[in-house]
């Protein structure tokens, strides 16, 4: 494996902090460095951006970042063990990067970067998808972010890029596809990790949208798309009948099938549906 910088291999660095993979954190360190640098390159190009990035562990990906040249990262790291190892690459590229040992979930990224900014993170299984639908979904749009490049669980990512019609079609598909673009870019085998989880993972690129592809309030949407999603067995008059007491009638207005299925219901559809509900 050849270096990407001055500093010691991972598995050197992993020894030395003793860092070994917790699960009650959902850690699985990548340790190739040269794959780090491969995801941080599928980022795009970070020379004018700088990154955020959720639970870097020992900093395979950290470093990765900053070697394809990100102008700042923003470490956020809650393994409070981690930290030394990562002020380590801190002072190997002084000024660049940032280490903040606390919960990804009370960050406000605004706080401490400069857009434009960039997503980048093997995120901890437990809280990866959580973070993806903040980011989502926020008051505002555009986002503070431009880009998310995210590890996940394979299944989850499937359901990220997912079509109508397919199983993994549901709530993650269309808020996703709603105001992004999402594409798988890279797939890594269970051995790629230390320990290696059950389950394939994948990198999944969302490029964030000037508008959202259809007009709809957000809430609305989330509200109505969680709802039909929560009985996808039902026909949607029947798994929607707690959202609009004239449902059916809603239903037909949006171009949609009472007796349709959740997952036989395009984005668009969904925001006609929004938007009928929401005009009361």
């Amino acid at each position: 494996m050849s270096a990407i910088d001055t500093l010691p291999p991972l598995r050197e660095v992993i020894a030395t902090h003793q860092l070994s993979a917790r699960k009650s954190l959902g850690q699985n360190f990548l340790l190739d460095l040269n794959l780090t640098a491969k995801i941080a390159r599928q980022a795009g190009v970070l020379s004018d951006c700088d990154v955020l990035e959720i639970g870097p562990g020992p900093g395979g990906l950290t470093r990765g970042l900053l070697a394809e040249g990100a102008r700042r990262v923003l470490a956020v790291e809650k393994d409070t063990r981690c930290v030394p190892a990562l002020q380590e690459i801190a002072a190997a590229y002084p000024g660049r990067l940032e280490v903040l040992n606390g919960d990804a979930l009370e960050v406000d990224p605004l706080a401490h970067l400069t857009p434009p900014i960039r997503v980048a993170a093997n995120l901890p299984y437990n809280i990866g998808t959580e973070l993806l639908v903040r980011w989502l979904t926020p008051k505002d749009w555009p986002p503070f972010w431009q880009s998310l490049t995210l590890m996940f669980q394979r299944e989850v990512a499937d359901r990220i890029v997912a079509q109508p019609g397919s199983k993994a079609y549901g709530r993650l598909a269309i808020l996703a596809q709603w105001r992004a673009e999402a594409r798988i870019v890279m797939s890594l085998p269970p051995g790629a990790f230390t320990p290696p989880p059950k389950v394939s993972s994948a990198v999944v690129h969302l490029t964030a949208l000037p508008e959202p592809r259809y007009p709809a309030d957000p809430q609305v949407l989330s509200r109505v798309v969680a709802a039909a999603f929560n009985q996808r067995r039902k026909m949607l008059r029947a798994a929607l009948k707690g959202v609009s007491p004239d449902i059916e009638d809603r239903l037909l207005a949006a171009g949609i099938k009472p007796t349709e299925r959740a997952e036989q219901v395009s984005l668009e559809a969904f925001c006609n549906l929004a938007r009928q509900i929401e005009a009361g």
